[in-house]
Formats: structure tokens, sequence, C-alpha cells
């Protein structure tokens, strides 16, 4: 039996029950390729005397169990599924959460990987002819700098590859190049902006007219702006803001259109679960775990993969015409949960809040366990005036907006940076976890 992906861009407009038809019938699909050719997943089928013909629909994934990173970690060489002379490429997870992870993707999975981002940016209203620029990187093993060249050059776009950091040469590009959007993680808009305003750039006039930001959220989990996306909008208003967030493991993308009411999941590429801590679904309105199942991946497909991911999740159709299923921004990772003086938390609640405070030039959160094995947060902050006063002023704004207030340490520049930018880390680190698992 030959195993191929199948490109649908128009199924994400056909209706709901159209949708389930269409991820039903490829799930059958999927599920006969992993029985056939993983053995990981296939020891796991024929261990729980699982046949192919058991799973008939998205909600028979039930019954098989969850695959974990730590699975990933440990077992990795059983989840490929193509002779080693047919990988074309190896990339690895950011290792946010543990060791990185190795990923090999086919010729197949290259050119599915292209067809992702194509969906991507023209969710977000890209078209041919238009001018990317890429403030990312393309290499450090990185899988997501490939796919926007890819995606872009398939949608007709024009790349620039710039690579992240170094506002002097964005600009010098931008004034070369002339291109109307930009790949970006966003906090980096805000020294982007801090130069050009200090070289006399005309920005707000500039050519850049919409950023598709990675990486951070510019929104909360209700889809207004977070305190980041507003310092953004207000210091470029003319810049148009769209999120996209994908993972490694997932190897597709969740974009905004422009209703920007949540990142459009593709149904030709991926099967979304929204998890409890029991495995059990959770109806829309609750936080669950994302968990995916790849559609069309060769080398290394996962089923029912646990992401880590907490988030929303919405099914009603968007008013864009696309009746697909889209997710919020994350509440933040599972791993990451933090429970302080009676209170569950996320880091991204507490990067909102120091993103609003006009004195802090940076941060960096760090949680602890005490001696009674609680959570303990301690906040380095970057500021010009450090004084007592000024941390009260800081406790006191956590309290009114999460309850709790962590500890705040006053650091140098070099020195939060230094622990930002760790050795051999392809991501800025805002959260250093120090809790014993």
């Amino acid at each position: 039996m030959e195993f191929k992906h199948v490109e649908n861009p128009q199924i994400q407009f056909a209706s709901p029950e159209s949708i389930a038809e269409f991820q039903n019938a490829r799930l059958r699909e999927e599920v006969a390729y992993l029985y056939a050719r993983s053995p990981y997943y296939g020891g796991l089928m024929r261990s729980l005397g699982i046949t192919p013909g058991d799973i008939r629909m998205v909600e028979d994934l039930a019954k098989l169990p969850t695959t974990a990173k730590e699975d990933l970690q440990r077992r990795s060489g059983e989840f490929v599924c193509v002779p080693e002379q047919e990988i074309r490429d190896y990339v690895t997870t950011s290792g946010t959460l543990g060791s990185p992870v190795v990923f090999a993707l086919s010729d197949s999975d290259l050119e599915r990987l292209a067809y992702n981002e194509w969906l991507s940016f023209s969710t977000a209203g890209c078209v041919a002819g238009q001018r990317l620029q890429l403030m990312t990187t393309l290499d450090r093993r990185f899988m997501a700098g490939l796919a926007y060249y890819m995606g872009a050059r398939r949608l007709g776009m024009a790349s620039v590859r710039v690579g992240n950091g170094i506002p002097a040469l964005q600009w010098d590009t931008i004034a070369r190049i002339h291109p109307e959007v930009c790949m970006v993680v966003p906090s980096f808009l805000v020294p982007l902006v801090e130069y050009a305003q200090h070289q006399g750039i005309d920005y707000a006039h500039s050519s850049l007219r919409k950023a598709i930001c990675i990486g951070e959220g510019i929104r909360t989990p209700d889809l207004s702006l977070s305190r980041l996306g507003e310092r953004i909008q207000t210091l470029w208003p003319t810049l148009e803001l769209y999120s996209t967030y994908a993972s490694t493991e997932m190897q597709s993308s969740f974009t905004e259109c422009e209703c920007q009411c949540g990142g459009h999941a593709q149904p030709d590429l991926i099967i979304c679960e929204f998890l409890d801590e029991q495995g059990n679904p959770v109806p829309e309105g609750e936080p669950g775990e994302l968990t995916i199942t790849t559609l069309g991946v060769r080398a290394m497909p996962l089923l029912r993969f646990r992401t880590g991911d907490v988030c929303y999740h919405f099914r009603q159709p968007c008013s864009c015409g696309r009746n697909t299923l889209r997710v919020s921004p994350l509440l933040g990772r599972k791993g990451q949960m933090i429970k302080y003086k009676g209170t569950t938390m996320y880091p991204p609640a507490l990067y909102d809040i120091l993103d609003a405070v006009p004195g802090v030039n940076d941060y960096l959160v760090e949680v602890f366990e005490n001696s009674l094995g609680t959570d303990e947060i301690s906040i380095r902050v970057v500021t010009d005036s450090p004084s007592e006063a000024f941390a009260k002023e800081l406790k006191d704004l956590f309290r009114a907006k999460v309850r709790v207030a962590p500890r705040i340490v006053f650091s140098p520049q070099h020195e939060v940076q230094a622990l930002k930018n760790p050795t051999g880390s392809r991501k800025v680190v805002k959260f250093i976890d120090h809790r014993v698992r």
C-alpha cells in the first residue's frame, strides 16, 4: 500500500460535517501506516490487541494511550517510519522542558512543511509578489525558519533571510528591499522601534505593514491584546500584528486570519484533542492540553501526542469563512504551572504584568521549591531606578492582578541577559524552573 500526503486546501472552508468525514478517512489511513511502519506505534497497538480496523473515527482515538515527550526522549528511534536513506533533513525540538528530541524529515515531509506554511501565510492574508523579511534563524537545527522560507517560496513571495537581532541590519534591509511582511519574535519589535527612533528612521511610513509573530503571545487567552501586543500597537500603529503557533513535533501551525479570533488548525494536516489531567476531553470554555495526531507525516508521525501546551479551543465557524477548529493563545506549558500561595498560574500571566510597567527594561522569572515543598517565585528585574518603593509598586501590581506578590530582585542587564541567552539555546529564556521534578 502506498501512503501519500493528501493536500486539500479547500477543506478548511467545508462544512464541519465534511471536515469531520475527511479527517476520519485520513485518520484510518494514518493508523494503517503507523501499524505497518512504526516500530513504536505498531508494537503498542499489537500489545493492546488493537488493529487499524478498530480506529474508524476521531472518537476512537480514546482507545489508545497518549504519547508523552518522555516517550520521544527515551525511544526516539522507534518513532522513525522510513529507511535512513530516505531522510533528507534533521532538526531538534527546542528542549524547553527537557532534553531536545531529534526529528527526521523525508522529501515528502519537507513538501508538507512548505504546504503548511503556504496555508499559514495565506491565512494571515499574505499574497504572491509580496516580500518577506525573516527576522528568525534558519540554522541551529530550527525547523520553523526553514518552513517559513519554503512556505513563502511556494506562495510566490520573495524572502530576505536576515536572521534574528541586529536592528541596524534589519533597518538597512527594510530600506533596500522594502518588505511588506516580517516573521519575528514580537518582543524584538520594541528594540527595533527604539533603534529607529534614535536614528531618526520614519518607521511608521516604512514598507513594513504586517508582522507575523512567533514564540511569544501578543494576545491573552480571551483574544484581547496582551500588554506586549498593546505596547507594540501603541509604538507602531500602522503595523498589523498576526500570531502563529507551532511546534517541531506537530510539523504544522495554527495561524490567525484577519478576524484574529484564534489560530486556525489545518484539518488536512492535524487532528486535535484537548484533554484534562486524567486524559478526558474538555468542552469549549475549559482549558485543556493540546493533544495532536499528525496527518501526512512520513518519517516521524505522532499519534495522540500530548504537547504540554494548555489552551482553550473554539469550534464555531469563523466570519472569515473557515469552519476549522481554532485555538486560543497559550495559557502556558503544563510543566511550567506554578502553585503559589494557593494561586495557580502560568508564567505568561507574569510576563503580561511586567510588559506593562514602563520602568521595567528587562526581566527573568524563576521558580524554586522551598523547604516545605511549595513553590516560590523570584523575578529578576532590570531597571534604571531600583528602589524599595519601586519593588513595592511591582508587588502591589502583582497582588492586584494575580492576588500574590513574588520576590523582586533588581539585577544588572548583563546578568539577566546571560541567563536569558544560555549557550546553545536558540530561544530567549524568560522562565527558569529550579524545582526538582
